[in-house]
């Protein structure tokens, strides 16, 4: 008979997730969604409450509220969950509900649960005779284990407490290469002072240098011993949080016997105990007397808890220590893991791991053919001989090697520069810093490229910035298959190739921009990824610094925008948000074909002129006003000789008509022109006797010099980088060049080859001004056909009365 209310948490739930997981939407119902969103949230509680329908609506919107702003699909959008996640989720509404049952039967249940999933994770993982601990926090299992291990040790901590601990302090080892902050975690929860840490380092000389170095482990221990405090545990890694390295568990697990200290294991490498084949380095971790799961990630199961297998036979201790409970319903946590591994089945769980594994060892056969790429092996080279037997170099190196089996299912590499200083493990001045900052972009660009692939960075101590890809992580949650590996190295070998002509250029933009200073100042900007950073400088000394600095930083910023207008397949932008720098002008990635000293012309042509034009608009008020002044004096005094030539009675309203009717005055038109751009008050004379103005050459007739580019060719490239492209004479270039600039920017993207024509003297025309009436069109028309240097004046009449 089958519980009607267990069917219907199953139906509510796929209900839910249906509904949940629409990803195409109304137009209309998108707009509701704004609407709902906004308008509730936040908000007072509903009076008469809401159905499900509602509340799954409004849990929808807010899930992809961020979507709707944007107008775009958010790239951390939510998982899709399959079946066997949809296990996991029953679970936690089936642990709700069982929650309700009577004490008696939900005992029963929840050991029933219990005992179901620590028998099966113990055979599935080769942990014999194991007890388990489900947390929330992956950190807790270790916690509760360092517990155990103290009132193990100290016989009167359960009734005097901490005061115990002053007679020997405990001491907690871990390796430099576990996870941050573990160690600080642990003193906190427990009420240890940090002197309870010690941290071990890392191999120097042989196995892999993200190992925790067993001698020296050994002598810290003797030496607290003599100390007279007591080491109590040891933190082990199958599988560091960055390299993904395991340590050299073996000869762990004998030094922990010989001066009685837990040995606590913990790592993603610890998933392939579930293979047929397994490491020696990993089966080592079976004898450890506690060791951390991490099953949902490895599965792909949400929401589902960690679990801690441990080893020990006072179950009142562990009681104390809170690894086991009395109260059933929490108990309840192994519930959605119970389903979840019943769903896939032994041969579902072991193929889902080695798919990861798969995914791994088809990724590095890959790497290792690009010649560009560094992988991180585990297994240093051979030291230089000095002050030991030839025998005892031969033993530990072959030690090493036996337990460094190269099998993890974590992948490191980084991108290395053929022929740098880099490749031999030392660096240059700044050298790191750049390849650290190339190694960022590679990754951020690999992840956004192919999502499903689940490449991350990490920092490394020694290594710097390197790429990580662990399946045993992601493939499981993302869905990766072969082909998102395939795809990752297409795209990375596109990458590898701009990365590679970007910083061999890097030092050609340097020298291009020295050579044009003090216009241009190279920013030596090391955690840029991209050819370099340039800033436009004004040539302005006596300005004062703040507004010099202000005007520089408008020229920039309006330099940025001509960039980004071009024609070019480079990136132009302001960098990153916390540069170090301000108002400069970043230039990202370069193709090998790319015309450095081309583009720095361009930017530096760029900066003069829009500082010319600053320059202009900032005299040009000036000039006007006193130009004004000018005119209307001159026009004053024109206006006293007109008044002194034709007397008094030609000035009356009624008897100068009458006086200009018997005998007409024939008087010439005197106007002024103004310029702008010279500051110069002439006269009109000329223009109105010989008509000059409408035969003056103007700029805009001027050919414009400039270098030549192919119909659809990219600005910056060299004509040579085509080998398909036809010869086209020069005047169809420029003929070409001009339709595709129809602003005329081109003369300031190309310098001129050959100087341009010196113009022939001339007198600058503007607006004409007269003593008695305005100008014709046609006049207006012979005005308007000034050149660009000078451009139209301003007209200034004078009154004739």
């Amino acid at each position: 008979m089958v519980d009607s209310t267990l069917d219907q948490v199953g139906k509510n739930l796929s209900e839910a997730m249906r509904f949940l997981g629409e990803e195409q939407r109304e137009p209309e119902a998108a707009t509701e969604r704004q609407h709902f969103s906004r308008s509730c949230i936040p908000g007072p509680l509903q009076g008469d409450g809401q159905d499900v329908a509602t509340i799954l609506r409004l849990v929808h919107n807010l899930i992809h509220e961020e979507e709707d702003e944007e107008d775009k699909p958010s790239q951390n959008r939510m998982q899709n969950v399959g079946e066997h996640g949809q296990m996991a989720l029953l679970g936690h509404s089936l642990a709700a509900y069982i929650s309700m049952m009577d004490k008696e039967q939900l005992r029963k249940l929840t050991t029933r649960i219990q005992s179901d999933t620590t028998l099966w994770l113990c055979r599935l993982f080769r942990y014999e005779n194991g007890s388990t601990c489900f947390h929330e926090d992956d950190r807790d299992g270790l916690v509760k284990v360092c517990r155990l291990v103290i009132n193990a040790r100290y016989e009167e901590y359960a009734t005097e407490g901490y005061v115990v601990l002053n007679t020997r302090q405990p001491v907690i080892y871990q390796g430099a290469s576990c996870r941050s902050g573990l160690g600080q975690h642990l003193c906190s929860q427990l009420g240890l002072p940090l002197s309870s840490l010690c941290t071990v380092p890392c191999n120097t000389l042989f196995g892999s240098q993200h190992q925790m170095d067993v001698a020296l482990l050994e002598k810290l221990i003797k030496e607290d011993i003599n100390a007279g405090k007591l080491p109590l545990l040891l933190i082990a890694n199958a599988g560091t949080p960055g390299a993904g390295h395991t340590d050299k568990l073996g000869r762990l697990k004998e030094l922990c016997d010989q001066y009685n200290l837990w040995l606590h294991v913990e790592g993603v490498n610890l998933a392939t105990l579930a293979l047929g084949q397994v490491t020696s380095s990993i089966m080592a971790a079976t004898r450890s007397d506690s060791m951390t799961l991490t099953p949902g990630p490895w599965l792909g199961l949400p929401a589902v808890t960690a679990v801690t297998l441990y080893r020990h036979e006072d179950p009142a201790l562990s009681l104390a220590a809170g690894l086991t409970s009395s109260h059933p319903v929490e108990k309840l946590r192994a519930l959605p893991l119970w389903l979840s591994l019943q769903y896939l089945g032994h041969n579902g769980i072991v193929q889902k791991i080695k798919h990861a594994t798969t995914l791994s060892q088809q990724f590095l056969q890959k790497l290792q053919s690009l010649s560009c790429i560094k992988t991180l092996g585990v297994v240093s080279p051979i030291p230089p001989i000095s002050r030991a037997s030839l025998q005892d170099v031969l033993g530990s190196l072959m030690l090493s090697i036996v337990e460094d089996e190269s099998d993890s299912p974590v992948v490191l590499f980084k991108f290395n520069q053929e022929g740098s200083t880099a490749s031999s493990g030392s660096f240059c001045a700044g050298e790191k810093e750049v390849c650290d900052a190339f190694n960022r972009w590679l990754g951020e660009e690999l992840a956004e490229l192919v999502p499903t692939s689940g490449i991350d960075v990490v920092e490394l101590e020694d290594e710097g910035t390197c790429i990580r890809f662990s399946p045993l992580l992601t493939a499981a949650v993302l869905g990766t298959r072969e082909e998102d590996v395939e795809s990752i190295v297409a795209k990375m070998t596109e990458l590898i190739f701009v990365m590679s002509s970007t910083m061999s250029l890097r030092e050609d933009f340097r020298e291009e921009t020295h050579k044009r200073s003090p216009s241009l100042r190279y920013i030596n900007e090391l955690a840029w990824p991209g050819l370099g950073v340039v800033r436009y400088e004004m040539q302005a000394n006596r300005m004062d610094e703040d507004r010099k600095k202000q005007e520089q930083e408008k020229i920039n910023t309006e330099l940025l925008k001509k960039l980004q207008d071009l024609d070019t397949d480079i990136l132009f932008s302001t960098g990153p948000e916390f540069a170090t720098e301000q108002g400069c002008i970043f230039v990202g990635m370069v193709a090998d074909d790319v015309d450095v000293s081309d583009l720095v012309d361009t930017i530096a042509a760029l900066g003069r002129d829009i500082e010319e034009s600053g320059k202009l608009l900032q005299n040009m008020t000036e000039v006007v006003r006193k130009g004004i002044l000018e005119a209307e004096l001159q026009l004053q005094k024109a206006n006293e000789e007109k008044l002194m030539e034709e007397g008094m009675l030609r000035q009356l309203p009624v008897v100068g008509s009458v006086l200009n009717w018997f005998s007409p005055i024939q008087s010439s038109i005197k106007g002024r022109t103004f310029s702008l751009a010279a500051g110069s008050l002439d006269s009109t004379e000329a223009t109105y006797s010989t008509k000059a103005q409408a035969d003056r050459p103007s700029l805009q007739d001027t050919p414009i010099s400039s270098s030549k580019k192919l119909p659809g060719q990219k600005l910056f490239r060299r004509a040579g980088a085509s080998t398909d492209s036809t010869e086209t004479s020069s005047t169809q270039a420029e003929a070409t060049f001009q339709e595709e600039n129809p602003t005329g920017i081109g003369s300031s993207i190309n310098p001129p080859i050959s100087p341009p024509t010196p113009e022939t003297p001339h007198h600058t025309s503007g607006d004409l001004v007269s003593e008695k009436n305005l100008k014709s069109p046609s006049e207006i028309d012979d005005s308007e056909d000034s050149d660009d240097m000078h451009p139209e004046g301003q007209e200034a009449e004078g009154s004739t009365r």
